[in-house]
């Protein structure tokens, strides 16, 4: 590997036969799991990742594993053991949640659109329902006069800020998320007069954020918003959801989170605000990409190579269709590749520049261009790193009827 390799790519282990992966050589893993495409999750990694994020963060924080981010049972049931709780997003994700050890109390189910059966069987379960609406909340009493079985709750803010240098913004304006911070007085009036387990807050305005200065910033104004909040609640704050919104270099110019600056200043927010004025609070830090996205990688193999006008293709059997985000996602302004490899020629020199597509009818299917790589011929394969997150599930995989990729944990 070049000294300009992307640091993603450097941390992964190698030798003669290439990548390395739970210490399997990639070809290898690639003929247990009988064919490609596939992802490949790491678990020390993952595990590493919780290490470093409990060494950093206050022992007081509690971090919870936003389930949509990967979903896969066996990732979802290996981090049952590691983390303090899950976040869900819909009934399958909730089931998926309920079917390891994690206890329902410490499943919280968040996301606008909830239907009424998934409500049901929320308040079922016992977990805690995130209230994204006046009339959800409604519809959360109607359940409950009905099945006389107490729900247990929690308020989505929707805040009056955002976080700056998000990907994606999930407050500051209006929005489907969670309920205007303006109105929480006249809920929580309102929420006192119905027969719900009111638990505190949820509040979350953005994710992928690499600047720590401004998350930092963010989670400043999100305590403030609670405290300010809290002080009308009819009910002492038990849970404060403070969202998440960490995120992990993609690019060549990302600088990876500087996780220890975050650390120091939620200590801070911890003993010098929180817990004097909210000291029963379960404060919940919650985390998907973060947690696994540099665990994971997209695997597939070179079926063809060709050249066009002075171009050199690798023609893949995987494409946009698995790992819709590495493509970019459907035709950005500004693509930019996410790092790749030929995982079978990892310590080779650098000896041409390919651009990498898949198997789709569509000019739209690039899953690198024009990228500096060995040389790489039919059987080699490619990999596709910072994977772990938002890939099999965040993709169109019905599109043009291909296979769908497998999924491996090692």
């Amino acid at each position: 590997m070049s000294e300009h390799t992307h640091p993603a790519i450097a941390s992964f282990e190698t030798d003669n036969a290439g990548l390395l992966l739970g210490g399997v050589p990639l070809e290898r893993l690639a003929a247990r799991i009988g064919s490609t495409p596939f992802y490949a999750y790491d678990r020390s990694r993952i595990a590493d990742r919780i290490s470093y994020l409990r060494r950093h963060l206050p022992k007081q924080i509690h971090l919870s594993y936003a389930i949509k981010a990967n979903p896969m049972p066996a990732v979802v049931q290996y981090m049952s053991g590691i983390v303090d709780g899950f976040d869900v997003a819909s009934a399958l994700e909730m089931k998926t949640a309920l079917d390891t050890p994690m206890e329902a109390e410490k499943v919280s189910f968040a996301g606008p659109g909830k239907t009424t059966a998934e409500l049901a069987q929320a308040i079922a379960a016992g977990i805690v329902i995130e209230i994204e609406s006046e009339g959800e909340m409604r519809r959360i009493d109607d359940l409950a006069n009905e099945t006389g079985i107490r729900p247990r709750v929690a308020i989505r803010v929707n805040p009056d800020f955002s976080v700056k240098a998000s990907a994606m913004r999930m407050g500051g304006g209006s929005a489907q998320f969670g309920i205007d911070a303006e109105r929480i007085p006249a809920v929580l009036a309102e929420v006192k007069q119905l027969d719900m387990d009111l638990l505190g807050f949820h509040i979350f305005s953005g994710s992928q954020n690499l600047r720590a200065d401004l998350l930092a910033e963010c989670q400043e104004q999100t305590v403030a918003l609670a405290l300010q909040l809290a002080d009308v609640s009819p009910i002492p704050i038990r849970h404060l959801n403070l969202g998440g919104g960490f995120g992990i270099p993609y690019f060549p110019n990302d600088e990876p989170l500087d996780l220890p600056f975050i650390g120091d200043k939620l200590h801070t927010l911890l003993a010098e605000q929180i817990e004097p004025r909210l000291p029963d609070a379960r404060v919940i830090i919650e985390l998907g990409r973060y947690i696994v996205g540099e665990a994971g990688i997209y695997v597939c193999r070179v079926v063809d190579r060709k050249e066009s006008r002075g171009q050199v293709y690798l023609v893949t059997d995987g494409g946009l269709h698995h790992q819709l985000a590495a493509s970019g996602n459907f035709g950005q302004v500004i693509r930019r590749n996410y790092p790749v490899a030929v995982g079978t020629k990892m310590n080779w020199d650098v000896e041409e520049t390919v651009s990498i597509v898949g198997c789709l009818c569509t000019p739209l299917d690039l899953l690198a261009d024009k990228v500096p790589l060995p040389t790489a011929n039919v059987g080699d394969l490619i990999v596709i790193f910072q994977s772990g997150a938002y890939g099999y599930t965040a993709s169109p995989t019905a599109f043009l009827s291909h296979p769908s990729p497998l999924e491996v944990l090692v």
